[in-house]
């Protein structure tokens, strides 16, 4: 969990600040290290500042608070000696109105504890200063976000090139001045990109991935001969493990190494999915020429439905369809122009998903899967039309299974001959027999104008040359319908 006391900004160099033309500010004790870095400004004139300090603090004061016999006594030791303790990383002294000049005693104090003094002078105000700083910090932000942004779109270029693993491990090697390995599941080191470190580093970054691997967690970091290490986990414990070796350990690393690990947990799926792997290996052998029902063993199940689905609010697109085949347990999906199908093992559930329209077509072995596309279609447009979430084709046993299916069959292309060569002939009456003779339903459920249903209707009448109000005539003309 990040530390609540530190802000979420880059911290700013104190020279930075000390290089500000416009504030006059001086340095004037403690050691000038450009390291130093501060992460907000603070004002204060209590005697005692520890308990109000976080850490990191550019402290700033008038001297208000100071005795006027302090200059003989251990007043400022132990007032400096309170800041570093506190964790304050420098202390600004405003000459003006308090103190003509700075305290000598102070300045040997901040020598002596090696805590940097600041002299600001009269014309440069304390909310001046501490504009500057965060004006330095909104910089520094800046930087750091195009940074990031930056490195993020060099490593989705890196994840589109022909070698992406070793692509993707060089740019974050660059990015972060530092290395990136990619570890096995068994901890061998598959890839690697950028300079090696010292071999006590590199232990230790071999070590700190089976850390996170044996404790199953997201990500682990560490510190060896002023070098950060960090180990991300790649995939659902599968084993595979990005380390990172970086020498400088500057903002936003985390952040770029963790969109490495996104993407290599993405490349490296694949290969350590043996469902991944059976899918692809179905896929080249059917553009190969062989059969479905062939194929359809390598992807687990013997029987599946077909669902056919609609979102309710915009078009489908490509995030909204790969959730739904994520809710429905099935990564083989595909985004047509309007619809979106879905080949789900028969064994799982199709629970209706809200903010989409389900069409289910019945349990289906490989060679009866154009069939089943086409219950679900006609199911899909059921659903639409009777405004319901789901419907599933088959529901309820009907009077086909007490006929032979030859002679249903061979009844039914007799009946349907006039109007078996106009799919819109046979599609219209199929959802307006379904629809229990709505004009307007029907309409909704072929994307048509109702004064269309109405003439396709007639036309079918006129064809079989019978009377569609009867309903006996409907139930056969339904039965041999769903042959």
């Amino acid at each position: 969990m990040p530390d609540p006391s530190v802000p979420p900004t880059p911290p700013v160099p104190l020279a930075a600040l000390l290089a500000r033309e416009d504030l006059a500010l001086r340095q004037i004790a403690g050691p000038s290290d450009p390291a130093t870095v501060i992460h907000w400004a603070h004002t204060s004139e209590m005697a005692d500042p520890y308990p109000y300090l976080l850490g990191g603090e550019l402290l700033l004061t008038a001297g208000v608070h100071v005795p006027e016999a302090a200059g003989s006594g251990a007043y400022f030791d132990d007032y400096v000696a309170r800041i570093v303790a506190a964790g304050g990383a420098a202390l600004g002294f405003g000459v003006a109105p308090v103190h003509d000049t700075v305290p000598r005693a102070l300045v040997e104090a901040c020598d002596a504890y090696e805590l940097p003094l600041i002299e600001v002078p009269p014309r440069t105000t304390f909310s001046g200063v501490a504009r500057a700083v965060w004006q330095l910090m909104a910089q520094a932000r800046l930087a750091e976000l195009r940074r990031v942004t930056e490195a993020q779109q060099s490593l989705a270029a890196a994840a589109s090139r022909p070698d992406p693993v070793p692509s993707v491990l060089r740019q974050l090697a660059q990015r972060v001045s530092g290395r990136a390995v990619l570890y096995g599941p068994e901890g061998t080191e598959i890839a690697s990109a950028g300079r090696p470190p010292e071999a006590a580093v590199n232990s230790a970054l071999a070590h700190l991935t089976q850390v996170v691997t044996s404790r199953s967690s997201a990500t682990a970091t560490d510190t060896v001969a002023d070098t950060h290490l960090a180990a991300y986990a790649l995939g659902a414990g599968q084993g595979f493990v990005l380390g990172v070796a970086s020498p400088r350990g500057v903002p936003g690393d985390h952040t770029i190494a963790s969109v490495a690990a996104v993407l290599l947990s993405l490349l490296t799926g694949e290969h350590q999915s043996g469902s991944g792997a059976a899918r692809s290996s179905a896929l080249v052998r059917l553009l190969l020429g062989a059969p479905p029902e062939e194929v359809a063993v390598l992807l687990g199940a013997e029987r599946w439905v077909v669902v056919h689905a609609r979102p309710d609010a915009h078009a489908p697109d490509a995030v909204a369809a790969s959730a739904l085949g994520a809710a429905l347990g099935s990564p083989l999906v595909d985004l047509a122009q309007d619809v979106v199908r879905v080949l789900v093992p028969a064994d799982r559930e199709a629970p209706p998903q809200p903010g989409w329209t389900l069409g289910v077509s019945a349990p289906a072995s490989p060679h009866e899967w154009p069939a089943a596309d086409t219950q679900a279609a006609r199911a899909l447009a059921r659903a639409r039309a009777t405004r319901s979430g789901l419907v599933r084709h088959g529901a309820h046993p009907g009077l086909s299974a007490l006929v032979p299916h030859d002679e249903a069959e061979a009844h039914a292309r007799a009946l349907l001959a006039p109007i078996a060569d106009t799919p819109a002939l046979t599609d219209t009456l199929r959802t307006w027999l379904s629809l229990h003779g709505s004009w307007d339903r029907t309409a909704v459920a072929l994307a048509v104008h109702r004064n269309t249903v109405r003439q396709r209707v007639a036309r079918c009448a006129s064809l079989l040359d019978t009377d569609l109000d009867d309903p006996d005539v409907r139930m056969e003309l339904w039965f041999a319908l769903r042959q």
